[in-house]
């Protein structure tokens, strides 16, 4: 039924088009779309990745922008959800005409709208996403930040099973194409070391429905849970593995769980967290980037947290602005990818993004954090 009503909306919104989509090139400004969760409960990923962002493009525009153009961002709400994704970004593109997508949040509202992205032939721009469904096959109009969900279960298979020793371990995932990517990612971990999972439970996107997960995990006796959510569940898969079952394995989340917003939602129950990251600690004074993006966000976003999400919003929006600045000529879409490929190396400021023709994930390191009651605190150096 998503299919068809992509198919419907691609469809109805190429009849009903009137103006070129590269017309936001024309404009004295480069306007930008983005659709992520504003509201429901994972609202803290979309506003946090949002103001990275806005933060980042407030500091260029007040410095001359893109060669005298201002950035402008347009954000939508889509709840977490593929369908207003999907008419979201048909909007952004047929009636804001936007230059290109970018900081989407969620593999599922990605998923629904690679179709439209490749209709339009229009840059898909640091999703907040890991999924492998954006890096595999190579999609030339897709463009990642981050490194993959598959690369930083490898880091959490190392963490718990090379470092640690553990041999019974568990996966707490959302069932939708953001989990399975997870689980996938897990289960390739272990079998390159003879591994399998104990135990796998699973529950519903945008809901609290633990108990049916936690009932098939612990069945199991795991030494250790690796969950692939977002932190409204996985604070309370956690909370009731501790008050009511007394577990307190290690909990292991990737980076979408959102680990400010765990670490609130857990309160007192944090310890034994463990989160992998795919930035630098957003509180690191040894890399410039960090304390300009910490400044920006003083300045500009005052009111959102400083944090590991609105820090990748931040690199994305200053990714964007190098590569833009960089292009020869014309500011168009597909002389902005040829330009990323061919110059390859992006120095931020102590953070480095690398790219190719056949390859367009700009990092590759992860980052284990541990929750403590007033911190988040490294846990491991940067794992290649």
């Amino acid at each position: 039924m998503l299919r068809l009503l992509i198919a419907l909306l691609i469809l109805t919104a190429a009849l009903a088009r009137s103006v070129p989509i590269v017309a936001a090139n024309q404009l004295s400004s480069i306007v930008l779309g983005q659709s992520c969760a504003l509201s429901g409960p994972t609202q803290n990923h979309g506003l946090e990745m949002r103001a990275g962002l806005l933060a980042a493009f407030a500091y260029i525009n007040e410095r001359g922008g893109i060669n005298g153009r201002d950035i402008h961002l347009i954000s939508l709400d889509d709840g977490y959800e593929p369908d207003k994704a999907v008419r979201n970004t048909l909007r952004l593109i047929t009636e804001d005409h936007v230059f290109l997508l970018i900081g989407e949040v969620g593999t599922p509202t990605s998923k629904a709208v690679i179709p439209i992205v490749e209709e339009y032939r229009i840059p898909f721009f640091a999703p907040f996403t890991g999924a492998e469904l954006l890096r595999k096959p190579f999609r030339r109009y897709i463009i990642n930040v981050r490194a993959s969900y598959y690369q930083e279960m490898e880091t959490l298979a190392a963490y718990l099973i090379d470092h640690h020793h553990l041999q019974r371990i568990a996966c707490f995932y959302q069932n939708d194409s953001y989990g399975l990517t997870g689980l996938e990612g897990i289960e390739l971990a272990l079998a390159r070391r003879g591994m399998q999972l104990v135990a796998k439970g699973s529950y519903e996107r945008n809901t609290l429905a633990v108990m049916g997960g936690i009932r098939e995990i612990y069945q199991a006796d795991p030494q250790a849970v690796v969950m692939v959510g977002a932190y409204p569940a996985c604070a309370e898969f956690i909370k009731l593995s501790k008050i009511k079952l007394k577990k307190d394995v290690p909990f292991c989340n990737i980076s979408f769980v959102g680990t400010e917003s765990l670490k609130k939602a857990l309160g007192a129950y944090g310890q034994n967290v463990i989160v992998s990251q795919v930035v630098p600690h957003p509180l690191n004074n040894d890399i410039a980037l960090i304390g300009e993006y910490r400044e920006s966000m003083m300045i500009y976003q005052h009111d959102a947290p400083i944090s590991f999400i609105s820090l990748e919003g931040y690199i994305a929006g200053k990714l964007f602005a190098q590569i833009a600045t960089a292009v020869p000529g014309e500011l168009t879409r597909e002389k902005f990818i040829t330009t990323m490929q061919e110059v390859g190396g992006f120095d931020l400021g102590g953070i480095l993004l690398q790219f190719g023709p056949g390859d367009h994930q700009g990092m590759d390191s992860i980052f284990l954090t541990t929750i403590f009651p007033n911190i988040i605190k490294l846990e491991i150096p940067a794992q290649p």
